[in-house]
């Protein structure tokens, strides 16, 4: 009879050990959540492109009525310059917060360092609609270096507003919510800085998020991102784009981006 129950016994705890063994083994081959969202603070512009929306080519070079441009943010750590000054590029954009918890600590580098070799700069925000309201971040923005001068240098802000990395692609929101967020951080901007700023965005991630609202296009201007030899098809009401983001992958800095316009279109931007 011990016998029996010694073996009874141990067979419960080979059972028990196998069904341990195999929950460890599923969970070593499910993908870990924490790996995958990036902390907060580290979205950048563009970030989502690729894994929505792909990557196709790139456009032809040499074309005189475009301006090249980089936009960069703190992963880039310091910026050469003066190499990306030599290459041609002659306008740039600096992440200078995100949501109301984060501020870009190479700002001062990137931001003055493009300024200081030539470039047209400005900075931009990425908008985290669901942690505070767009008026919040808006002044947020403008207190931590998007404001705006009439110096000649200094182009308007920049709403970042795309793929939601930490969570839900559009943040949690309905369309029409979507729509309000963004015009009270434009409205706010505005009241601000006395500047229209720019609204940067994927016309997947507009359509999707905003149910592809028209109603910005006649006072913001567009900065799309499409990273192919065209820029594609343009969120409702705009006519054309004023920048373009057309890939992750240039030299020096990755993030290109061709101003629709010679430099002297870039110089009225900035002028106002």
């Amino acid at each position: 009879m011990s016998v029996h129950r010694s073996g009874t016994a141990r067979v419960r705890r080979l059972t028990a050990a196998g069904i341990l063994l195999a929950a460890f083994s599923l969970l070593l081959t499910l993908p870990s959540a924490a790996a995958t969202v990036p902390a907060r603070g580290s979205a950048y512009m563009g970030m989502g492109v690729v894994p929505h929306d792909g990557r196709g080519g790139t456009p032809a070079g040499g074309d005189a009525t475009q301006t090249e441009g980089v936009d960069v943010a703190s992963y880039q750590g310091n910026v050469a310059w003066s190499t990306l000054w030599s290459s041609g590029v002659k306008w740039a954009y600096t992440k200078a917060s995100e949501g109301t918890y984060y501020t870009n600590p190479y700002f001062a580098q990137q931001y003055n360092g493009s300024y200081n070799v030539g470039m047209i700069r400005g900075a931009y925000h990425f908008a985290t609609p669901d942690t505070t309201s767009g008026a919040v971040q808006a002044n947020y923005f403008v207190d931590h270096g998007g404001g705006w001068s009439r110096d000649g240098k200094t182009l308007p802000g920049v709403l970042d507003i795309e793929w939601n990395p930490y969570g839900a692609s559009c943040y949690g929101k309905t369309a029409s919510a979507m729509v309000g967020w963004i015009a009270d951080f434009l409205n706010t901007y505005k009241a601000r800085t006395g500047r229209d700023a720019v609204i940067y965005t994927a016309t997947s991630w507009w359509t999707e998020c905003t149910g592809n609202y028209g109603g910005f296009a006649a006072n913001n201007p567009l900065w799309i991102a499409r990273y192919a030899s065209d820029p594609g098809t343009l969120p409702a009401g705009w006519g054309y784009y004023t920048m373009w983001q057309y890939t992750s992958s240039g030299p020096t800095v990755g993030d290109h981006n061709k101003f629709n316009g010679a430099l002297d279109r870039v110089q009225a931007l900035a002028n106002g």
